[in-house]
């Protein structure tokens, strides 16, 4: 699949949500290549339930976008296996794809999980236990989790409460997630190995928790393509909803290559200070002329890119609100495909 026209594709870089930084990578000795060494995570929410748009994807969507999946070249793996072929250093096969759902919707049992079994599609499912504790309306049940566990998907943690994690003081960051491993050990059998961020909101000293706690790897809800050297600890997913779930943005994505890049600036993604904040990151050489990336943010379009060799300095016009706030950066590569990192930042209310 071409995709010519570069105005349009940029303008759809401003509906995604972004990629990692570069400090912990996935591989070993992995040189910065690009398709044998990549995969686009996909994030799903809720299916079928239009009286929540923003999180939700229709069901004509999803079924399009898995039979563009079936047939449309691509490789669909489980994401454990991915992350397991980027640490190795093997090979994996281009337009590689994992299928990503937050938060148990009882929608994922309904509508989500017939669908993919029958396709024959791996997925990873994050839980946060409270809701499901509680038996909240609206949410998946222990011994339907353990139906899809027992079906081949992986279940990850998303904390206990779903909580904001950037607003909460370290220990009880620590809490929310033991709570969570302690009760996901207790009725699937085994603590989780993968983890989500609520809302895609974290910083370093976030990163540097769930790590101690062996996890894997970690994702936020960014837009991007994981590559061999993208930090497991913020690891980029491109998000589906309605609005964003057309199937030409959905090939988009899917064909979305990486942006590898390097000592990025700022290296904590929570803004306590200096807002704007000053961003920019070194590219891997291999990508070829940095002066042809653009990069978009939130609420203030293209902004200014100045570069210098191989580096890239992003000029943001003014500050964030509070919230979140993300640049996308994207790059024309071969065959009509597009190059794509991008971050989230955090700015505390």
């Amino acid at each position: 699949m071409k995709f010519r026209d570069r105005a349009v594709a940029f303008a759809l870089t401003l509906t995604c949500l972004m990629a990692a930084p570069a400090t912990v990578p996935l591989g070993i000795g992995a040189a910065p290549a690009f398709a044998a060494e990549s995969a686009v995570l996909f994030m799903y929410h809720r299916f079928g339930e239009a009286e929540y748009p923003s999180a939700n994807i229709r069901i004509d969507q999803f079924e399009e976008q898995l039979e563009e999946l079936r047939t449309g070249g691509y490789t669909v793996l489980p994401l454990p296996e991915i992350l397991e072929k980027m640490r190795t250093g093997a090979d994996l096969p281009d337009r590689t794809i994992a299928l990503t759902i937050d938060d148990a919707y009882a929608s994922v049992y309904a509508e989500a999980w017939p669908r993919l079994k029958k396709a024959g599609f791996p997925f990873t499912l994050f839980v946060a236990t409270d809701p499901i504790d509680r038996a909240s309306p609206g949410y998946m049940t222990w011994d339907q989790i353990r139906e899809l566990q027992a079906g081949g998907a992986t279940i990850g943690s998303q904390t206990a409460s779903h909580p904001h994690l950037p607003d909460l003081d370290t220990d009880t960051v620590k809490l929310e997630l033991d709570r969570a491993a302690s009760r996901m050990a207790d009725e699937l059998g085994q603590k989780p190995t993968l983890f989500a961020y609520p809302y895609g909101e974290y910083g370093l000293q976030i990163e540097k928790i769930v790590a101690e706690r062996g996890y894997a790897a970690a994702f936020g809800q960014h837009s991007g393509v994981v590559h061999a050297t993208s930090d497991r600890y913020g690891l980029p997913r491109f998000a589906l909803n309605e609005t964003y779930g057309g199937i030409d943005r959905f090939r988009l994505t899917a064909n979305a290559l990486p942006l590898p890049i390097r000592d990025r600036v700022p290296a904590d993604l929570i803004v306590t200070s200096n807002n704007p904040p000053p961003f920019g990151f070194t590219v891997a050489p291999e990508i070829g002329d940095p002066s042809r990336i653009d990069c978009y943010a939130s609420g203030q379009g293209r902004t200014q890119t100045e570069v210098l060799g191989d580096r890239v300095e992003v000029r943001l016009a003014e500050p964030f609100p509070a919230g979140r706030a993300r640049v996308n950066c994207t790059m024309p590569g071969p065959d009509g495909r597009w190059h794509w990192y991008g971050i989230q930042f955090y700015i505390p209310r």
